[in-house]
């Protein structure tokens, strides 16, 4: 038995031929480029949360912490080295708070907020970042906008969960999605 399997790969196309093997063999060798394929998936996961009787937006954003730095040399200053912001501990909470005011665009009643950055943790590969949002006023329509990674990546998807009061929305952010706007009346 002869079996062709194709996988698509960001650097090409592999293909697997497979003559007269068990079929643990085959499945084992078929489940290798489907494993390459999905550690392609690039992805971030935000939280915009508005505690009621507050007036901001509590927003956390974690994501793997060498893809934030590549991000923000690509968005910020093309001519630095990262590995000099990835000796540096912890990483100039200036620069991160600008980067995230130019990836995370939030506008309240039609009005843009600017966000500023509480804390920055890093937890293993990856870094938590804690945003607050400042409100002038109750959130009637709300427009998010979530561009992180997208400039390094065509496969990126920003998972965020929006929670306003009693509203709770999860929301995939990708190149053809990277906004979306709703109503609270």
């Amino acid at each position: 038995m002869t079996i062709i399997i194709f996988a698509y790969r960001e650097a090409g196309l592999i293909i697997f031929f497979f003559w007269n093997i068990s079929l643990t063999k085959m499945l084992k060798l078929f489940m290798l480029p489907i494993i390459m394929f999905l550690q392609q998936e690039h992805m971030t996961m935000t939280t915009i949360e508005n505690v009621p009787g507050t007036d901001s937006l509590k927003v956390l954003i974690n994501y793997n912490f060498y893809e934030f730095l590549k991000d923000y040399q690509q968005t910020l200053n093309d001519d630095i080295d990262i590995d000099i912001f990835r000796s540096r501990k912890p990483f100039p909470s200036d620069l991160a708070n600008n980067y995230i005011n130019s990836k995370i665009s939030i506008n309240v009643n039609g009005k843009p907020l600017l966000g500023k950055l509480l804390k920055m943790e890093k937890s293993g590969e990856n870094i938590n970042l804690f945003v607050l949002f400042r409100l002038k006023k109750g959130i009637r329509t709300l427009k998010v906008s979530n561009t992180i990674l997208m400039g390094l990546h065509s496969n990126i998807e920003n998972l965020t969960i929006l929670r306003i009061n009693d509203f709770e929305k999860e929301i995939k952010f990708t190149q053809q999605h990277p906004e979306e706007t709703f109503s609270f009346n």
